[in-house]
């Protein structure tokens, strides 16, 4: 046999064995079948699993309530009626709003804190005041901190939209209260004493005005 013909069938027999290998690595494509599924659809599809299986309980609800407690059930509702609502970041602004009006209040300054207060607490801290007054006495007070905070209750109308948070504070403070002859008759300068305050605020959920009233106050 010629020589060229023995190179030609090595040769085919070379490729018919290469041809059968593919096959039998990628397959075989019979009739219709569906495009590959792009790389982002894929991934979306992952992420829709993914959030599947990661959903749960909203965490800045239950850590603050119990699960499935009507104060959580209250701040579900307030998340609904105003998404951007987060009970962590009220709980932030609460901390900041005790020190604020407590030290206003005790130093007699409570104008500048009428856009924070209810009509009907806005007036009884004025009575308070005047009294204080007609009895010659001030108060001098130095805020330490808040060493407790906590979320006792919520609440939501959902006619009137109203949503109302309370609030348990232990807070740090000095305090003296002086006579008119500026003679201290009550409290210390020096020694930092704990005082709690359970206060309740108030707000219409999706209005435009964004701050939170104090509308109740208890010890």
């Amino acid at each position: 046999m010629n020589t060229p013909i023995v190179q030609l069938l090595v040769l085919a027999g070379i490729a018919i064995f290469l041809i059968l290998r593919l096959r039998s690595v990628l397959g075989t494509r019979d009739g219709f079948e569906k495009p590959p599924v792009p790389a982002q659809s894929r991934r979306d599809d992952t992420k829709r699993d993914f959030e599947v299986i990661e959903g749960g309980p909203d965490r800045d609800i239950i850590d603050h309530v119990p699960e499935g407690s009507p104060a959580a059930e209250a701040l579900a509702k307030m998340k609904r009626a105003e998404p951007s609502f987060s009970v962590s970041e009220f709980l932030s602004g609460a901390r900041g709003a005790y020190e604020m009006i407590l030290m206003g209040f005790d130093n007699g300054q409570i104008e500048d804190l009428r856009p924070f207060l209810s009509e009907e607490v806005y007036e009884s801290f004025e009575q308070v005041l005047q009294a204080r007054a007609e009895q010659g006495l001030t108060i001098e007070a130095e805020f330490v901190g808040v060493r407790e905070l906590t979320l006792v209750d919520a609440t939501f109308d959902d006619d009137q939209r109203l949503a109302e948070i309370t609030v348990k504070y232990v807070g740090e403070l000095t305090s003296v209260v002086k006579n008119a002859e500026g003679e201290i008759v009550e409290g210390s300068a020096t020694t930092v004493k704990r005082q709690k305050d359970v206060w309740t605020y108030g707000r219409n959920m999706g209005s435009d005005d964004p701050n939170w009233q104090l509308v109740a106050t208890d010890e």
